[in-house]
């Protein structure tokens, strides 16, 4: 990475997109309630900007601070677009997950670093519309974030719950839970988690070159377990408050972290190889819309 890449972040703010059970985050001082319109849609909720221990923080309940979007509703691009607009480079997502495997148990977290996809009813790219990219996935979530989230969550971790430093995340289009054949289906895959939201994420955080990291948190063992009982909103609901403090604590020693290490990574130029269609071709109202993530490259739209 670039020099000139790095010194461009140094204005840069952390983005905090808050899961099932996290709708608001503590210690978040001098906020600010955004409400912003994209070429995307509104956002779930207000944006809600602050200071989180020495670090610009940008908030946002991806389900709506009272829970009124479903997976498949929320609004994702107009998310990470809103993020990318008020300089967000850098996004951690506490997230509620079933365990896949016995190892990962109930009330533990997983900093995961690969993804399979089984949604089919999400937007996973900003281009289309007379303009292609390819954004290289190979390692879906940033590494370098990913590592120093797991660092910090490591030392944070209650006694008697552990932290794992990796793990395959099995996105699901839901709203309902699996059913045994496709739960015990991804273990024979390998997963370690299965979630509904952060593989979405990701893919959109990837293409507006935003270093993206997930925090998930293990609410139940899914349905496969033969000796626990299936997941119900009950059991999810009683561990994600458990886990909700752990990973507030850990967000924030995150955050101070962020403050004064500003970690550039790979994702930060994730366009640089990627725009495969020349400018001149592009549609107007397409350069104006991917023009907050292509002007680097392609230069401000100018719309006269």
């Amino acid at each position: 990475m670039s020099c000139a890449t790095s010194s461009l972040l140094e204005g840069s703010r952390l983005g905090v997109l808050g899961g099932s059970g996290l709708y608001s985050i503590d210690g978040l001082e001098s906020i600010q309630e955004l409400e912003i319109d994209t070429p995307y849609g509104k956002p779930s909720d207000a944006l809600r900007l602050g200071i989180l221990d020495g670090m610009e923080v940008v908030f946002l309940a991806r389900h709506g601070r009272n829970h009124t979007f479903t997976p498949t509703d929320v609004p994702y691009r107009a998310n990470i677009w809103a993020m990318r607009s008020l300089g967000v480079r850098w996004i951690l997502s506490p997230s509620a997950v079933g365990s896949l495997q016995e190892q990962v148990r109930p009330l533990d977290m997983v900093v995961p670093d690969q993804f399979i996809d089984r949604t089919h009813q999400r937007p996973l790219t900003f281009f289309g519309d007379g303009a292609v990219a390819h954004v290289a996935m190979a390692d879906p979530f940033c590494l370098t974030l990913s590592r120093l989230l797991a660092d910090v969550g490591e030392s944070l971790m209650p006694e008697g719950r552990q932290l794992h430093r990796s793990g395959t995340y099995l996105a699901m289009e839901g709203p309902a839970f699996s059913t045994r054949a496709e739960s015990n289906l991804y273990r024979s895959w390998g997963c370690s988690v299965i979630g509904m939201t952060n593989h979405t994420e990701a893919r959109l955080a990837r293409e507006a070159e935003i270093a993206y990291a997930s925090l998930a948190m293990v609410t139940d063992y899914d349905c496969w377990h033969a000796h626990h009982e299936g997941v119900t909103i009950e059991m999810v609901i009683t561990n994600l408050r458990a886990n909700s403090l752990v990973a507030t604590k850990i967000v924030r020693a995150t955050a101070e972290k962020l403050a004064s290490l500003r970690p550039v990574s790979t994702a930060h130029n994730a366009l640089e190889d990627g725009l495969m269609t020349d400018k001149n071709l592009v549609p107007s109202a397409t350069r104006l819309k991917l023009d907050l993530f292509t002007r680097a490259y392609w230069g401000k739209f100018d719309e006269s």
